[in-house]
């Protein structure tokens, strides 16, 4: 039976023991996980918390609940390809295909918006930090993406600063010369019209829309240890999942 540590919140812990189990393999993309009642009675922890654990997973977009029949986990290879740059950086020590290019546009301490400040968790008037990069292939440019850190980052992790890239990701980076990890993650698409920025790198015509893609990565306490956006032009908008429409 599994045991409540009292590190993290219970519902933390819950969420994380369901995420390990996937990506261990013991639960494959379509399969169903636990329900809040069997949750409830093996972690013997009351049904709100049960239901805040599932809450929590469905928040990463690593399960979805089909109305009257259960909770189900997702196929992640349905899903963009920003999510996906983590665990490639870790497994193969580059973030990005062979046959992608990247160039860093921006590197430095910058005011920051309002709202990245907010994300991040940063004090009215404090820094943050900026990577901009600009990815390429074959088929031309495939999308912009900004990772945005707390400044106080720049002395522990000074590569950060670097107009280069990183082998394995920042992400990498930040737990090789740091003891913070990465727990879980949120993130958030939509769709906006794009930046006179946004059109130029893309070479895109005014007005036209892009798609954003907003991932932010906690540590266990909740921390916000990165914050990524990725624009991508309208031809790369295209991410198809399959399901099951039975009831």
């Amino acid at each position: 039976m599994p045991e409540i540590e009292e590190v993290l919140p219970k519902y933390l812990q819950i969420s994380r023991d369901i995420r390990s189990r996937i990506e261990r393999g013991e639960l494959g993309p379509g399969a169903e996980v636990p329900s809040e009642r069997e949750l409830a009675a093996s972690w013997r922890v009351a049904r709100p918390t049960a239901a805040r654990a599932l809450n929590e997973l469905r928040q990463q977009g690593i399960v979805e609940s089909r109305r009257g029949s259960g909770t189900y986990v997702v196929d992640r290879s349905a899903l963009p390809a920003a999510r996906e740059r983590g665990d490639r950086g870790r497994q193969y020590g580059s973030a990005h295909s062979e046959n992608e290019s990247v160039t860093v546009l921006e590197a430095g301490v910058v005011d920051g918006p309002v709202w990245v400040r907010k994300e991040l968790a940063v004090s009215v008037g404090g820094s943050v930090l900026v990577r901009k990069r600009l990815v390429s292939n074959d088929s031309g440019v495939s999308e912009l993406a900004t990772s945005w850190f707390d400044a106080a980052l720049a002395e522990i992790a000074p590569r950060l600063l670097d107009a280069e890239r990183l082998a394995g990701g920042t992400v990498g980076y930040l737990e090789s010369v740091t003891d913070r990890r990465v727990s879980y993650a949120r993130d958030r698409m939509s769709a906006r019209l794009a930046t006179t920025d946004e059109r130029r790198h893309f070479d895109l015509a005014r007005p036209a829309a892009v798609l954003v893609y907003q991932l932010t990565l906690h540590e266990a306490d909740d921390a916000v240890l990165q914050f990524d956006e990725v624009v991508y032009p309208p031809d790369r908008w295209e991410f198809q999942q399959e399901y099951s429409a039975s009831s």
